[in-house]
């Protein structure tokens, strides 16, 4: 078993609060995903789980046991960081085995409990190597072989694939998402890049300024956002907010907020429309604007459009075969279900 619960959980440096007031309930065998932008918590929250943070308020349980106090290898948790600080010195097998070894185990359990791990990470024939003699992606499936041996009740990870670049990032996404398949056991991930929180996390924490703004499904928190600042951090490129226009603002502004607005409601204030559900068309109906600069990324393009009175450009994702211009005159419109609404204070409508 490995549920996790957070109630009322803060987090102060002196005068300084960073973690404002966290519930979660974690269930066992959950992948659970904290997402943010830096500074914005997660990585604190994740610490005060393992206990490497000392918690200021609330009340911490691990498998319905107070953890507040207990200590960090009590907790029945095991933390991959974002650096792999592996032993230069020692081969995979050794670091692998090194805190079991510290633990007491004796030698054939430990190297049994290793072989488990290296045959379910698929590098049983990387155990004598060094990790000068390893990739980047080879060391970090290593460190998370490291923990993997403590067979902990709950896996916690800090960013573990910022070191990595783009396609070993993707590879080690799909190895995680079987591992956790594999495993069954609670995994608790901390990311900035929202890729991995969509296609990892079974639940996604969106985080901002020591609060949770959103917590749900990957689908549910992109498609019907709380708030617009989780609408603007899920999604890339970002969704387009556009502002109510006072009754001086010009007649392109008045139109394009007429036609995603739909009928009038005076309580919200901002439209939100995500760059793929944005309709572009060459002519017809919908409201003009010009393209500033089109990203075209081979199997999609990327149009940046001005809007009169609009102040930030739209951004719309459309198929390649458009083959839509720098400098064209397109026609915008949306279908009603996809558009969002917010009021003054930034809260979904």
């Amino acid at each position: 078993m490995g549920s996790v619960t957070l109630q009322g959980l803060r987090k102060s440096y002196g005068a300084s609060e960073v973690i404002r007031g966290i519930d979660i309930d974690v269930q066992d065998g959950e992948f659970l995903v904290f997402v943010g932008p830096s500074g914005c918590g997660k990585s604190t929250t994740l610490r005060m789980i393992a206990g490497l943070e000392s918690i200021s308020a609330g009340e911490l349980q691990i498998d319905g046991v107070r953890a507040n106090d207990l200590r960090p290898a009590d907790r029945g948790a095991a933390m991959v960081f974002q650096s792999y600080a592996l032993y230069p010195h020692m081969t995979v097998a050794e670091n692998m085995g090194f805190a079991l070894k510290m633990a007491g185990v004796d030698k054939a359990q430990r190297e049994r409990q290793v072989q488990q791990a290296a045959d379910t990470l698929r590098m049983a024939d990387l155990l004598q190597r060094y990790p000068k003699e390893l990739s980047g992606g080879q060391r970090q499936r290593v460190a998370i072989g490291r923990a993997i041996v403590r067979k902990p009740k709950v896996f916690l990870f800090d960013e573990p694939l910022s070191n990595l670049d783009a396609a070993l990032r993707v590879d080690m996404r799909v190895e995680l998402a079987r591992l956790h398949k594999e495993l069954g056991t609670t995994m608790i991930y901390v990311t900035h890049d929202q890729v991995e929180a969509m296609t990892l996390g079974s639940r996604i924490a969106v985080f901002n300024q020591g609060r949770i703004e959103q917590l749900g499904a990957p689908l549910e928190v992109y498609n019907r956002p709380a708030n617009t600042f989780v609408a603007s951090f899920m999604g890339a490129p970002k969704i387009n907010l556009v502002e109510r226009p006072v009754a001086s603002a010009p007649l392109a502004h008045q139109a394009l907020w007429a036609a995603l607005a739909g009928a009038d409601r005076l309580q919200v204030q901002h439209i939100g429309v995500r760059p793929e559900h944005l309709q572009v068309h060459a002519g017809g109906a919908g409201v003009a604007a010009t393209v500033v600069l089109a990203e075209h990324l081979g199997d999609a393009s990327i149009l940046h459009m001005r809007v009169e009175g609009v102040a930030a450009l739209l951004k719309a994702k459309v198929a390649a075969e458009q083959a839509i211009q720098s400098g064209s005159t397109v026609f915008l419109r949306a279908e009603p279900q996809w558009v969002l609404a917010f009021d003054a204070a930034g809260q979904a409508v």
